[in-house]
């Protein structure tokens, strides 16, 4: 058997995750350049020994390999599921079968989904709810319920003793670099490209989760993807902002382009905004990282969306790109449509039809018939100028 490394967080408190350093999409559609972890975690009490949550179908054996190194299966009293993703809990069942006596813990939704997906039999199950506390000797386990971060069944496990808390997705960040935050350089970037991607949909619920998590004064935040942060205020105040919504003075620029003509009125933008000191983070949709998007989406004040019309609608790159934008509900307060035609325009309508539900205002849109005339520039220009007003004026 392997001798593997598996940090110890606190006395008898070990991780016993997986690196897959190889997978390099999520959910098949976000991007891992990073690759990912599958955090679990062993504590190990006086009297009880607990698992909190397991990792993706296919690592089982590895997971059962690292228990080995610090326990017997036979020793696992309770398999806590905080999360019913399969990424961190499609494993369980295998565990259970090598633990005989151990007990299922979950919410009372999560233990309906561990029913229905993993086959957890309900006589092994030990259904918590905010607040109940499980004893396994010199160690507490304390529950708290934290709905839609990002499922309905979602909670926290809290360690009291050790002031641990494991917070499943919340707080992750898809890398499989560095067991801890302060050994990965640029683990507030990874942490919001994650939450862009994940939590942002859900950022009003995150505020309330956020609160939660800093009332209990964790030592560390132990999260189920990405390292361990053995700092939580760092996390925190990131976190403080995200969940607000605050935005800056920035606009993200989202475009496609076929005969540059799209692209030409997309440029003119671009020096506008920056010439009336606005950040800018541009990105051309056939070659866009998904996950470098939702990170700047963030905290974007402002989108312009540029499209050609491809048979009297938009390009399917911008359709994607829009439609991604309206489920990540990112803050965002102002809008541009640009859009450019040969022979029959349509983009502009079908864009807007798109962005019409949302609360964003949207600023102005215009549709240029060909490559684009100095007239036509200096509307671009002019649109730029009133939407860098819009943004300096919150």
């Amino acid at each position: 058997m392997n001798k593997y490394a598996l940090p110890e967080l606190s006395d008898n408190v070990f991780w016993v995750g997986i690196k897959d350093w190889n997978r390099r999409l999520f959910d098949s559609l976000i991007p891992l350049p990073q690759g990912t972890s599958y955090n679990a975690y062993l504590v190990k009490g006086t009297q009880k020994t607990a698992l909190i949550d397991s990792v993706n179908p296919g690592f089982e054996k590895e997971l059962k390999e690292k228990i080995e190194q610090l326990s017997e299966l036979d020793d696992i009293d309770y398999v806590v599921m905080n999360h019913a993703e399969p990424d961190h809990s499609a494993s369980i069942k295998y565990i259970m079968d090598l633990a005989p006596r151990s007990v299922f813990v979950a919410t009372e939704k999560g233990a309906k989904m561990a029913a229905l997906y993993f086959n957890i039999p309900q006589e092994r199950m030990l259904i918590v709810k905010d607040g109940d506390v499980l004893n396994l000797g010199d160690k507490t386990l304390r529950f708290v319920e934290a709905p839609w971060l990002h499922w309905p069944e979602t909670m926290f496990t809290f360690l009291v003793e050790d002031r641990i808390l494991f917070t499943c997705d919340f707080f992750g960040a898809h890398t499989a670099f560095g067991f801890y935050d302060d050994e990965v350089d640029d683990i507030i970037s990874l942490a919001k490209r994650y939450f862009g991607e994940i939590m942002m949909p859900f950022r009003k619920l995150a505020k309330k989760g956020l609160e939660k998590a800093k009332e209990l004064d964790p030592l560390i935040v132990a999260p189920s993807h990405g390292p361990m942060y053995r700092n939580p205020d760092r996390i925190f105040k990131a976190h403080e902002a995200w969940t607000s919504g605050e935005t800056k003075e920035k606009v993200i620029v989202l475009y496609v382009t076929m005969w540059n003509s799209t692209e030409n009125m997309v440029k003119a933008m671009i020096e506008t905004l920056l010439s009336e000191g606005i950040e800018v983070c541009v990105y051309n949709l056939t070659n866009a990282d998904l996950g470098d998007i939702a990170k700047d989406l963030v905290d974007s004040r402002a989108i312009v969306l540029g499209t050609p019309t491809v048979l009297g609608g938009m390009h399917p790159f911008a359709i994607y790109a829009s439609n991604v934008f309206k489920i990540l509900r990112p803050p965002t307060k102002y809008a541009v449509a640009l859009s450019s035609y040969g022979w029959g325009g349509g983009a502009i309508n079908q864009l807007q039809k798109i962005l019409d539900p949302s609360s964003m205002e949207i600023v102005g849109a215009l549709e240029v018939n060909g490559p684009g005339r100095e007239d036509d520039f200096n509307k671009v220009r002019e649109l730029g100028m009133e939407l860098a007003a819009k943004i300096k004026g919150e």
